[in-house]
């Protein structure tokens, strides 16, 4: 198998589900093969974490289309990156949603793969059947146009760009509800906005790795229904990607 490195601390709980789910779904994918061990436990993926500061990080973040305002942002993210390629890893994730807007800088100068979230979603939302859809996330996510760009190529439409209000209440959502995880409430108030944005029909990505953390039950699901409405779970669409990239 190949070594995996994880880029996480964006947040702390998003990144240790995407240890466990690497993890878990290691075996998964070797017992339904028929793979055996009598000597112990099946074998994993290598992994390597290197945790940024999500506060640091946070601080650092720039102005849409201000390329230069990004700089240092691109540069904590890029020197992590080289930490994990000098640490033997094969190739790398992102466990967060946001950095991967900045993903074209962050690669300059690291030469292993970087397995992008938008393309792992973008295919599990074709793959659904679903021929629109609703990108919830951080501010700099919902502002940019990343995901509809890369939905599109894939043959689904992303939805307009919200106002601002709504934007800032997405925000708000994720910085008052989903830290560390999610409670009843937490879960009542994304369903809320849901229902009051998702057109008939569409999927709802949930394009911050937090947000899944609102449904324990569906979290290794990268797609699944709650209260009529159809949901993308980014995170494990990655994860997925990152274990066929890993054991092939």
């Amino acid at each position: 198998m190949k070594k995996i490195g994880i880029l996480g601390g964006v947040g702390w709980a998003s990144t240790l589900d995407y240890y466990r789910g690497i993890c878990a779904g290691s075996w998964t994918i070797q017992t339904v093969a028929g793979v055996t061990s009598h000597d112990g436990p099946l074998p994993s993926p290598r992994i390597t974490i290197e945790s940024v500061n999500q506060a640091q990080t946070r601080a650092l973040r720039g102005q849409p289309g201000d390329e230069a305002s990004w700089a240092d942002f691109d540069a904590v993210f890029r020197e992590a990156m080289l930490v994990l390629q000098g640490a033997g890893c094969d190739f790398a994730l992102i466990a967060s949603n946001t950095p991967h807007a900045r993903l074209h800088a962050i690669r300059l100068g690291v030469e292993m793969p970087i397995l992008s979230i938008f393309d792992a979603t973008a295919e599990a939302t074709a793959q659904t059947q679903a021929r629109s859809a609703l990108v919830i996330g951080t501010r700099v996510t919902m502002q940019a146009r990343n995901y509809a760009d890369v939905l599109a190529q894939h043959g689904v439409a992303a939805n307009a760009r919200l106002p601002e209000t709504e934007i800032d209440e997405a925000q708000a959502m994720i910085d008052e509800d989903f830290h560390g995880g999610a409670s009843a409430s937490a879960r009542a108030r994304l369903l809320r906005f849901c229902h009051k944005h998702a057109a008939p029909g569409s999927a709802v990505i949930l394009a911050c790795t937090e947000l899944p953390l609102a449904f324990p039950e569906h979290i290794d699901d990268v797609s699944f229904e709650i209260d009529g409405v159809l949901f993308i779970n980014p995170s494990a669409a990655h994860v997925a990607a990152a274990l066929a990239h890993a054991m092939r």
